[in-house]
């Protein structure tokens, strides 16, 4: 246990939300207690804590930012005594629509997905925390197959390894997770020796993980509402596809569009959220093989849930239904996977990220 943990909640804020809440997590019953104002900022679709826990960066998933085409990221100072965010300064993202935002291994830099053209972007961080001006911008090129949604590249994520020495991003237009070596003298990202691997036509990439044993690694499908899994090379950063399967209940005909994904801390389940049947997909994971096998769905109990995340403690899954304003907290099962309400629920304006900061 924690002494305490934050609970840092992004949203858009195109109608009643202001920015970013902030909660107090209560670690027996997973209830999130408000702390304080809502920090207003436009479209915090996705934050990231530094790994010194001194600093929150936040997306501004807009089209433009200082006249140009482009979208921003704004760093943030964290009082750890109250959880109070305190603006540090705001950079253009490279690209607009920025949907994703990770801090590096070092806590030296961030990167960013840029939804809208398809790029990634670099940025350094100073030493007060705050952003200095890019140090790259990859812009990916390419279609796909679906007219509406894939006529260009979009990349919906960016993650590091465990190692910090690669970086991966799904790319939903063009059906690739790029592979890039990440240099973190420089803030850098050079092609990897395996520079990409494809997805079947059509799938969507959106949010990809690794596995805490490095052995293995899954992506989210948004457009086939389909998750594939991966084995991973932690030497060399490759990723071979080995399974792929649907985030769906036999016999479901509806619209549905599957958003985020996550391991459980023990490693031997994995979990889909999907848009449209309102539900969490939950799977064993062979320790052998790193192949998924459908368990069941759990309803999030509320309407589009985009992000989820479990808890520090691995006890808890909170997810954010955007369209139900709404933020439902479910018991892990760590020996059967199972998902239980617990009851509690918070109302949050269009939420759509959950970031834990935990506090010995």
């Amino acid at each position: 246990m924690y002494e305490r943990i934050l609970v840092y909640v992004g949203t858009y804020t195109h109608g009643e939300s202001e920015g970013i809440y902030i909660f107090r997590l209560a670690q027996d019953t997973g209830g999130l207690e408000p702390i304080g104002k809502a920090t207003k900022i436009t479209n915090p679709s996705f934050l990231a804590v530094s790994p010194n826990k001194q600093y929150l960066y936040a997306v501004n998933e807009v089209g433009s930012f200082e006249g140009k085409r482009t979208g921003a990221v704004s760093s943030y100072n964290i009082n750890l005594e109250t959880g109070e965010l305190t603006l540090l300064n705001t950079k253009p993202s490279g690209g607009a629509s920025p949907c994703y935002v990770t801090v590096d291994g070092t806590g030296r830099y961030v990167l960013v997905a840029n939804y809208a053209n398809g790029s990634v972007c670099v940025l350094p961080i100073m030493d007060d925390g705050s952003l200095g001006d890019a140090t790259d911008i990859v812009q990916h090129r390419g279609s796909s197959v679906n007219p509406k949604r894939q006529e260009g590249p979009h990349a919906h994520s960016v993650i590091l390894d465990p190692s910090n020495r690669y970086a991966y991003v799904a790319d939903l237009g063009i059906d690739k997770i790029m592979i890039y070596k990440f240099d973190s003298e420089r803030g850098k990202l050079i092609p990897n020796d395996q520079p990409w691997v494809s997805i079947h036509p059509g799938a969507g990439p959106r949010h990809f993980t690794i596995h805490p044993n490095r052995r293995f690694a899954y992506v989210i499908n948004e457009l086939d509402s389909t998750i594939t899994a991966f084995s991973f090379d932690s030497e060399t950063g490759g990723l071979k596809p080995i399974q792929t399967i649907s985030t769906l209940p036999e016999g479901y005909e509806g619209t549905n569009y599957p958003a985020d994904i996550h391991v459980s801390p023990s490693g031997k389940f994995l979990y889909g959220s999907n848009r449209g049947h309102n539900s969490i997909a939950i799977y064993k994971i062979d320790e052998e093989t790193g192949r998924l096998s459908m368990i069941g769905h759990e309803s999030t109990r509320g309407r589009i849930p985009r992000n989820f995340a479990i808890d520090p403690n691995g006890k808890f899954l909170f997810v954010a239904n955007r369209e139900s304003n709404n933020i439902v907290v479910f018991r892990l099962n760590e020996d059967t996977g199972l998902l239980e309400p617990t009851g509690e629920e918070v109302k949050v304006p269009t939420p759509v990220c959950i970031k834990f900061l935990p506090l010995p």
